[in-house]
């Protein structure tokens, strides 16, 4: 914006556990920043950041979504905020992922009676793998019951003593707060004057460890000029070896000033930062350079159509321009150039370093694509996102609609990196990916919302695959004699396992012409086929080298046609002699949970066929290292986070193919078969 320099931007995410009262806070800050003209709220529907219909529907922050406005400070300064407002439960991950790598901080809200939760827990492990600087604010000081120490203390406890410092307080009679860098020594009550000085203290120290000759004149009993304490505080607050702790009351509107201050005097401005390149270079966000930024979310806005958010890392971006999209080698025009806040669309006519901007209507670019200045060929780093671990098969429920629904899903995954669709080959069945059922359901219907689409969905099917366990022969002689020309090809084949997964699936083993070279070619495309549905449940047959080792033909009735189709039956027969088994998908499960689960959900892995591999601790949690088969998954999610309150989370991958037991084997192929004859 116009007037407010690179270094007054402060870029940051709001992060925290459902109902720790992010969005109530954002609700006042925007009211502050005069971008909305009263306190919104989401309790009664108003708030500016939860106004989508599933948000409101489901009462909970869902989508990451910036705001922007300019703060005047105490000191009579000028800050341009931007904040990006995320959701704090877990099944939207991706969002609170995106916002981590395109904000230069973090504000951690805590409830101050609930305390540390598994949000909060998931937000600072966010932070803490990229490095992030972050605040934290704990919040709701005027309920019943809240204790500011009791929090404080929770916290020091699990992030550190010396690192995570209150730079806000509450008064003893809660009305108000003290801002320790900016209140007055007179203004500050009695009871807090040890505290504050022992704060101020710890914080001198702080500043001065950030600059060896700083260190050197702490040493020396120099005082630190104001300058020099600013500098290494905020020093600090970006290396993240200060973690400034704030009192609020959001609700009461006390303490949201203060933390505000703080945030413009202690926060990183974009400038603080290099940033990566997909190459492993950094370059340097200044506002003097040619044009950079990189593509944070992509949107199909039902009035304006596809909405590109894109962060602005480097120079300035104005309307009416052209563009170079670096990822895909291709220019782009750009038209207007918004800032969105809500549901408010203001037009903007200039976007800085640190600013979150939408463009509409770009051609060929979406998330994570790097636009530049035409003639530059920077490449950001990519947004990493998560596996989906959570899955639906789903159908249009008006047949007819298989065109519209392909489409919709696809916008959706192109819209949320966490979701993922694709069309399982083997079971004919298109499935929906996601971080949990929450997700998968939430993005059915934000598609019904404004697809106009209605969706069915339920357990997907498992993959199964077929092998052998032995070897076997099989033959075939297709003869068929109608009139005119006839068909004619037979095919001896033998089947075995394979030596190694390198190992060529055929061998021509035919001596003396008994089939012609020109029919080989046919005889394969046979086994090809034949492969594709096994015995069992007609699943892929998998790991096999099958030998053709002899055969028959006609000088004149022989054709492709036929040694295809003698191949194929030749094969099944020697399948079925070669003692076939079953293949089930097999998973690689990290499970995480508090300690007083870590029984309940390694009985539950057991009884799910899992083969518990290791056991330890990560980031205060006891982690679980498994193998689980796919089909014993799907309802795993919910189940987890019944069982532990939803304080547990799991990733998963896919692994490897492994022999069905016996009984389960038995069953599934039963219910195959049964389906296969409903069918008919």
């Amino acid at each position: 914006m116009k007037g407010i320099p690179i270094a007054g931007v402060r870029n940051f995410a709001l992060m925290g556990h459902t109902g720790s009262g992010k969005t109530s806070l954002l609700d006042v800050m925007l009211n502050i920043l005069g971008t909305n003209d009263r306190i919104g709220s989401p309790d009664d529907k108003t708030s500016m950041a939860d106004w989508t219909p599933e948000e409101q529907e489901h009462e909970i922050s869902i989508f990451a979504k910036p705001f922007d406005g300019v703060y005047t400070a105490a000191s009579g300064k000028q800050r341009r905020f931007v904040v990006t407002d995320t959701p704090g439960y877990a099944d939207f991950i991706g969002q609170l992922i995106c916002a981590a790598e395109t904000s230069d901080a973090s504000l951690l809200v805590i409830d101050a009676i609930s305390g540390i939760q598994v949000g909060t827990t998931r937000a600072w492990k966010v932070c803490e793998k990229r490095n992030l600087p972050r605040g934290i604010v704990i919040n709701g000081l005027d309920k019943d019951d809240a204790s500011f120490e009791k929090a404080l203390s929770e916290i020091k406890a699990q992030w550190g003593d010396s690192r995570c410092v209150p730079v806000v307080l509450p008064t003893p009679d809660g009305a108000s707060e003290v801002d320790i860098l900016n209140t007055p020594a007179a203004e500050i009550p009695a009871e807090l004057a040890d505290t504050v000085k022992a704060i101020k203290d710890h914080l001198i120290e702080l500043a001065a460890e950030t600059d060896d000759a700083l260190m050197g004149k702490y040493f020396e009993g120099e005082e630190l000029t104001a300058d020099e304490f600013s500098d290494g505080l905020r020093k600090a607050v970006h290396d993240a070896i200060l973690i400034p702790v704030f009192a609020c009351s959001a609700k009461s509107h006390v303490g949201v000033q203060e933390t505000m201050d703080s945030i413009s005097r202690l926060f990183p401005s974009p400038e603080d930062y290099p940033v990566k390149c997909a190459d492993g270079h950094e370059v340097e966000t200044c506002e003097n350079e040619p044009f950079a930024g990189i593509v944070r979310r992509s949107v199909n806005d039902p009035f304006v159509g596809q909405l590109s958010f894109v962060r602005v890392y480097r120079g300035t971006l104005t309307p009416n321009c052209e563009v170079f999209n670096t990822t895909k080698g291709e220019k782009e025009r750009i038209g207007n150039i918004l800032f969105v806040n809500g549901k408010k669309q203001t037009d903007c006519q200039e976007a800085k370093a640190g600013d979150v901007i939408a463009i509409p209507k770009l051609k060929n670019t979406f998330l994570n694509d790097t636009l530049c200045a035409v003639g530059e060929k920077i490449t950001f780093k990519p947004i990493e996102f998560p596996n989906p671990v959570a899955a639906y098969a789903v159908e249009p429920k008006t047949k007819g609609d298989e065109d519209k629904i392909g489409v919709a899903l696809q916008r959706a995954a192109a819209e949320d990196p966490s979701i993922r669709v694709e069309r399982n080959k083997e079971t004919h069945e298109t499935i929906l990916w996601g971080m949990g059922d929450m997700h998968l359901d939430v993005t059915i219907e934000h598609i019904k919302h404004r697809s106009k689409v209605d969706i069915s969905h339920h357990t997907p099917k498992v993959a199964y695959k077929e092998t052998i366990t032995g070897t076997g022969e099989g033959h075939y002689k297709h003869r068929k004699q109608s009139g005119g020309r006839g068909q004619y090809g037979e095919c001896y084949v033998r089947i075995r396992p394979k030596n190694s997964p390198d190992e060529e699936g055929f061998a021509n083993k035919i001596v003396g012409g008994a089939i012609p070279g020109n029919f080989i070619p046919a005889c394969q495309k046979g086994f090809v086929e034949g492969m594709t549905k096994g015995p069992l449940v007609g699943a892929e047959v998998t790991n096999v080298v099958v030998e053709l080792y002899d055969g028959s033909y006609h000088d004149v009735d022989s054709s492709e046609v036929a040694f295809k189709i003698a191949g194929s039956r030749a094969l099944h027969e020697a399948i079925e002699n070669a003692n076939p088994v079953l293949l089930e998908p097999i998973m690689s499960v990290h499970v995480m949970v508090p300690d007083e689960f870590m029984g309940d959900i390694s009985g539950i892995l057991n009884t799910k066929r899992g083969r518990i591999l290791g056991m330890g601790q990560e980031d205060g949690l006891q982690v679980i290292e498994a193998d689980v088969p796919q089909v014993e998954m799907f309802k795993f999610c919910s189940e987890l986070r019944s069982i532990t309150s939803g304080r547990g989370s799991f990733e998963m991958e896919f692994s490897r193919y492994e022999q069905v037991v016996a009984n389960i084997a038995q069953k599934v192929i039963a219910a195959a078969r049964k389906a296969k004859e409903d069918a008919h």
